[in-house]
């Protein structure tokens, strides 16, 4: 592996790991305060119970988030030097408001976890929502950065160097509204039927069914609403890419040609030596009709874009078509669940049902994973969309591929430990929260 590689590999190794610790901690203090709030109506021990064992689950993300997002602060700098020198000083205020909201989840949390017995009740569940909105802020924070490299603004390029620089006009650059609501709806989605389906998984074993059963209806509103949002927020997405990166929309929808009536390309093979896809179904003008709202107006396909500004066209395309496979999945089981909620059926006894959203556990995060493939491998060659290539943003130090492994053993390391943290959290269920709560707050 040659340094480059070993430079962009641990940079998606980093990120891969990070976002899903990332969304996780944004979402589940959200699902904490809503049952948090049910205790606190209802006096029933059940939402108590539910609300104490997230809070350990929003502790052991928190922390793991923490050191991910350190790690790959650190990498920005050590692996892509150039383009921290250039890009820093207009795309850093982000990063710097992302320090002060990170700064305020941690005071928030520390006054939710110790703040039982201690607090006013109403406060002690206003510290656990400051907790969600602080990290919901801190990911959009971050979000706005990422869609600055696909959207720069707030700067004038000129004989090599920037000039005129807007910090504001950077952060609120024209992709960040589309990018942030797609990942914020993505980030509950994934989180939603994750946590739904491990609380599904212990009712199917019948245990701790009443615990388990209020979680699971808490988590999967989350996540159905959300995945039933998201393909709202992906035509908001794919109308600013086509916007601003032509490339990108033609290699996710592997579009050689480009011509009236642009088909929507479902599935397919590319073929990138006769240019075109097989196996595919095709809609035609529907990808027209997607970007510009009419069947006719030509799509900019591939044709029309250079070779070297070309981003890897199997990969782009074979990611963003498992992105809208698993979202498309999680809504029509979303809808199925709703149709049941509305026609009073308890399926909650039905193996099947379970076995389902047992199933979609893991489908969230590989959308989330997707989609980032998506972002990041679609922009290239480009660091920063048609400013820094990224083989010019890259250190010229040696032996980055050792590092690289280096840093897959951490990794490793790390989520072998939030695996066994949560098994273990999950195993005290029984120990902890079988038995109601003597009165708090």
């Amino acid at each position: 592996m040659d340094n480059f590689m070993a430079a962009r590999s641990q940079m998606a190794l980093s990120l891969g790991f990070h976002i899903i610790f990332s969304c996780i901690g944004m979402v589940m203090p959200f699902f904490m305060a809503v049952s948090h709030y049910l205790w606190l109506k209802t006096d029933k021990p059940v939402y108590l119970n539910v609300t104490k064992a997230w809070s350990k689950g929003v502790a052991i993300f928190f922390a793991t988030g923490a050191v991910s997002g350190t790690v790959l602060s650190f990498e920005l700098g050590l692996l892509w030097p150039t383009f921290m020198k250039h890009a820093g000083p207009i795309f850093g205020m982000p990063f710097s408001l992302e320090g002060t909201a990170f700064f305020i989840e941690a005071i928030a949390l520390g006054f939710f976890l110790y703040g039982w017995n201690r607090f006013n009740k109403w406060f002690h569940w206003f510290t656990g929502v400051v907790v969600g909105i602080s990290g919901i802020a801190s990911g959009i924070l971050v979000v706005s950065a990422n869609s600055w490299m696909n959207s720069p603004t707030g700067f004038d390029f000129v004989d090599g160097k920037y000039i005129n620089i807007d910090p504001i006009k950077a952060m609120f650059n024209p992709g960040w509204f589309s990018q942030a609501l797609h990942m914020s709806i993505a980030a509950f989605a994934a989180t939603g039927f994750a946590v739904a389906g491990i609380h599904a998984l212990m009712i199917l074993r019948k245990q701790n069914i009443a615990f388990h059963r209020q979680a699971f209806r808490i988590a999967a509103v989350f996540g159905i609403v959300a995945s039933i949002l998201q393909p709202l927020s992906g035509d908001i997405s794919a109308k600013m890419v086509a916007k601003q990166q032509p490339a990108k929309l033609a290699a996710m929808e592997a579009h050689f040609t480009t011509e009236e009536y642009s088909p929507l390309i479902i599935g397919g093979v590319p073929d990138l030596k006769n240019k075109k896809v097989d196996y595919a179904l095709e809609l035609p003008g529907l990808l027209s009709f997607m970007v510009h709202d009419n069947f006719k107006t030509p799509v900019k396909g591939l044709d029309q874009i250079a070779k070297e500004d070309q981003p890897p066209i199997a990969v782009t395309h074979y990611a963003f078509q498992i992105m809208v496979a698993l979202g498309m999945l999680m809504m029509a089981l979303g809808l199925m669940y709703l149709i049941a909620q509305f026609r009073q059926r308890n399926w909650f006894d039905k193996p099947w049902f379970l076995k389902l959203f047992i199933a979609a556990t893991p489908i969230g995060f590989i959308a989330v994973e997707a989609g980032w493939t998506v972002t990041e491998v679609g922009r290239q060659p480009w660091i920063i969309q048609g400013v820094m290539r990224t083989k010019d943003a890259m250190t010229p130090m040696p032996g980055i591929g050792y590092s690289f492994y280096l840093f897959t053993a951490v990794y490793l390391t790390l989520s072998i430990a939030v695996v066994f943290l949560l098994y273990r959290q999950i195993q005290m269920v029984p120990k902890l929260y079988d038995t109601p709560h003597p009165k708090v707050n």
